[in-house]
């Protein structure tokens, strides 16, 4: 009986996971903001939601699908594209569930998703040194070094910041919805609009207004 439902538990985490993989992969069908030849979507906010509800590890795994889904049939990069999605979201995802799973707190998920944005956009700067110059016409590291405070910085500053206001916003009522469905464990969780639960929400609101203004006004993107 117990290894029965051990399975079963098994399997709907593989199943929910395949679903968050799938929403994942629909972002960047749904919402893409483009900057020069950089790209916003929220695959990584919605990855990110998977892998605070199931482990960093489970995070690192949804990247590397997304990443190789996406390589197989968006990417005009390469391999060298591949590398960069699926470091950022995998950076993003592990980071900040890693930091959640030790402390399941709405204090420990705004760490976990500070130091997420912190970690991954150092992480995207190093890499935009690696591997950008291979895949930029006539690029080098020199003109890559030079494109950082107009460009890499803020864009990969403004995309952590995005993902993290969406997981604010998203996590608790997706987990809730979860909960009620019966596929996740715990008791029957209400949305319950208390005063961390509102300053949270507002944060992540005006955190996404603000990443918006970023990337369309300040960066020049667009939709």
């Amino acid at each position: 009986m117990h290894t029965t439902a051990a399975r079963r538990e098994k399997l709907i985490r593989m199943v929910v996971v395949a679903v968050f993989c799938a929403l994942a992969y629909a972002c960047q069908f749904v919402f893409r903001i483009h900057v020069a030849f950089l790209t916003f979507d929220a695959k990584d906010a919605v990855m990110a939601i998977g892998a605070m509800i199931f482990g960093p590890l489970w995070g690192v795994v949804m990247s590397l699908l997304v990443a190789l889904l996406e390589l197989l049939t968006l990417s005009g990069t390469g391999i060298y594209g591949f590398i960069m999605n699926f470091a950022s979201s995998a950076a993003f995802t592990a980071i900040c569930a890693g930091v959640y799973k030790h402390k399941r707190t709405i204090t420990g998920a705004v760490a976990g998703l500070a130091a997420a944005v912190l970690g991954t956009t150092a992480l995207m700067l190093l890499l935009n040194l690696i591997v950008t110059p291979y895949y930029m016409t006539g690029g080098s590291v020199e003109a890559v070094v030079e494109l950082i405070p107009t460009l890499l910085l803020p864009f990969n500053l403004t995309k952590a910041l995005m993902n993290a206001g969406l997981v604010l916003v998203l996590y608790k009522p997706v987990s809730i919805a979860l909960k009620k469905a019966r596929i996740l464990k715990g008791g029957p969780d209400t949305f319950t609009f208390d005063k961390k639960t509102l300053a949270v929400l507002i944060a992540g609101l005006v955190l996404i207004a603000a990443c918006v203004v970023i990337f369309l006004v300040v960066l020049h993107g667009n939709i």
